[in-house]
């Protein structure tokens, strides 16, 4: 997650230069603006979110989720049954056609899923496909999906990061190909690309009646790359652009004075957070105290932090996943700003007059809310000093252990579980550093189960000790602000990817 520092005088300037552009609604063109490069339009190889919902205009997946109510709607799948723990049946919608006119089958589905499953497509996030033992076609129009075991997220995982793909496109162009030229079954087909950069993409007019989706009601769309904040803020003050996103509060502020924007805050599914690892240094730092990481969560002022630099929809959490996600328990202990309690507890650990702490942080990670939090912990006593690294090489270094502390966001890949809140970090394998048993013991039963009761119950006395034993120090759940012309209507979903099919010009 980015965010960027706005000139306001710069970005006027760029405009006064630019000058008037054609308005999007006058030849019904949505353009629109992101930072990040788009790497490939084959959504299973792309990792910028920019990309990723550019793939989702073009392709559709068997089912989709409905964010309002966390129900499972049909998609390309008219009707599913779950047959038993491992298995489930898929009927799949007749009539529905390919950009290229060709009619989708159980042939397309089939070929696509145990594609993608291979170790050779190298699929980028093996979580999103590794849980799948085999699809096997069982009629014309209908398949069988079998899991290598029971896995409850298998539905979540169909209906968002699977997209299908044309049989006989893949198996003739493969991954590459379907980068250079995307066929699919979305509401949206690519006509133009200027590669990495420049997306022009058309509504798609013989686009299935049934689709959860609905039938866009834009004809047109272009998507450019624009690293540079300013000259995004210019294009959209002059009418060039009509949305970007992931703008930075102060700039939004200043942006929502502008009489043709409207400046709009949609909470999201990212949520920021500090791990704290008491097996550091074999267990010989002052982190392997209890006491120690609870004064840590006392001695951070969430609330003052968000309202003056986070800002928007955001809001503090207690737990280790997102608030709206399935089984995230509030039934948590929580740690109230207290920095008096904060030097009480580090005295009793022995640390009264405080110690040095490492802090590793992402570069992606806004650096005023890092330093912030930096001053809150030096408040106490506890000398924080910034490291700050590329988010991989972060990750990697506090996973083999070699810093007691770091800040990051985590988007739970745009699901709302805590199978991919909690677990990924808690469950004894990729980023849980801390391996309490008794932590891992309950999110295994909780993630090998279809029984959601069972799951709530389990994930909710995991989070319960990964609270009293202070873990981790949750932050807040981030908000996403958009500036964007005041004459288009669009809303940011919580999974942080923009259904552009539903904009429409008012």
């Amino acid at each position: 997650m980015r965010f960027r520092i706005l000139n306001i005088a710069t970005a006027i300037a760029i405009a006064s230069v630019s000058g008037q552009a054609m308005a999007g609604k006058a030849d019904d063109t949505l353009n629109v603006a992101f930072e990040e490069e788009v790497s490939t339009l084959d959504g299973y190889k792309e990792i910028s979110r920019s990309g990723l919902i550019l793939a989702r205009m073009l392709y559709d997946n068997l089912l989709m989720k409905d964010l309002k109510t966390g129900e499972f709607r049909p998609a390309l799948a008219e009707s599913y049954t779950v047959v038993d723990d491992k298995t489930i049946d898929f009927v799949i919608r007749k009539g529905v056609k390919f950009h290229d006119g060709k009619e989708l089958t159980a042939d397309d589905v089939e070929y696509t899923l145990n594609q993608v499953t291979k170790k050779e497509y190298n699929t980028r996030y093996q979580i999103t496909v590794n849980w799948i033992d085999v699809v096997e076609k069982t009629g014309p129009y209908s398949v069988r999906v079998r899991m290598k075991s029971v896995y409850p997220l298998a539905l979540e995982m169909l209906a968002g990061p699977l997209p299908i793909y044309p049989k006989h496109h893949l198996e003739a162009v493969g991954s590459a190909g379907m980068s250079a030229k995307p066929i699919g079954t979305g509401p949206y087909r690519l006509v133009e690309m200027t590669t990495g950069t420049r997306f022009v993409l058309e509504r798609f007019d013989q686009h299935y009646a049934e689709s959860p989706k609905g039938r866009p009601a834009i004809k047109r769309m272009v998507a450019k790359v624009l690293p540079e904040a300013n000259v995004q803020y210019a294009e959209l003050m002059n009418g060039q652009l009509d949305w970007i996103w992931r703008v930075p509060h102060d700039a939004a502020k200043r942006l929502s004075a502008r009489p043709n924007l409207t400046v709009k805050s949609a909470p999201i599914l990212r949520f920021a957070f500090m791990g704290m690892n008491p097996n550091y240094n074999g267990g010989n730092s002052p982190i392997a105290d209890v006491r120690v990481r609870q004064a840590i969560n006392h001695a951070v002022n969430k609330e003052d932090i968000i309202k003056a630099l986070v800002g928007g929809a955001a809001a503090s959490i207690a737990t280790a996943c997102h608030p709206i996600a399935f089984a995230c328990s509030q039934n948590v202990t929580k740690y109230a700003y207290d920095p008096k309690k904060a030097k009480d507890l580090l005295a009793a650990a022995g640390y009264p007059n405080g110690f040095p702490l490492e802090l590793l942080t992402a570069t992606s990670f806004p650096r005023a809310q890092v330093e912030a939090i930096a001053a809150n912990l030096t408040a106490v006593g506890i000398k924080a000093s910034i490291n700050e690294q590329q988010s991989a090489v972060m990750r990697t270094n506090y996973i083999e252990g070699k810093a007691p502390t770091y800040l990051s966001s985590w988007g739970a890949y745009g699901i709302a579980d805590a199978g991919l809140g909690t677990s990924p970090f808690f469950g004894g394998t990729g980023d849980d550093v801390v391996k309490d048993p008794q932590v891992i013991a309950e999110v295994k039963i909780a993630d090998t189960t279809l029984d959601r009761d069972v799951r709530k119950k389990h994930y909710e006395t995991a989070q319960k000790r990964v609270a009293d034993q202070a873990y981790w120090l949750p932050l807040w759940a981030f908000s996403v602000n958009t500036a964007q012309s005041s004459n288009l209507s669009l809303d940011v979903d919580p999974d942080e990817f923009v259904p552009f099919y539903k904009a429409a010009w008012k």
